[in-house]
């Protein structure tokens, strides 16, 4: 497989891109290099090899999922800028009217 114009501009379009004719060219150049990359890794032999799961053989302890240092409804509120009490109130971000 081979990169060619229609590939990059279709590539362009997806990413909403606006390259200038050097830019094109070089992107097209270095995915050329990629594919000709992938190509030659095809060429290897992996019969019998097993696919790499983790890099070293050591597992990572997993603490217990516990709660700790919690804070009740007011101490979480007590330096919030406004409150109703239980919620914090935050300016309204999302207008569902359009």
């Amino acid at each position: 497989m081979t990169v060619d114009e229609q590939l990059i501009s279709r590539l362009e379009n997806l990413a909403r891109l606006e390259l200038s004719a050097e830019e094109r060219q070089h992107l097209r150049q270095d995915l050329n290099r990629i594919l000709a990359m992938i190509e030659k890794l095809q060429e290897l032999d992996t019969t019998g090899v097993a696919p790499l799961v983790y890099v070293n053989e050591e597992s990572t302890g997993l603490r217990e999922d516990a709660t700790s240092h919690q804070l009740d409804t007011n101490q979480a509120l007590r330096n919030a800028p406004d409150t109703d009490g239980v919620y914090f109130r935050v300016p309204k971000v999302i207008d569902l009217k359009n």
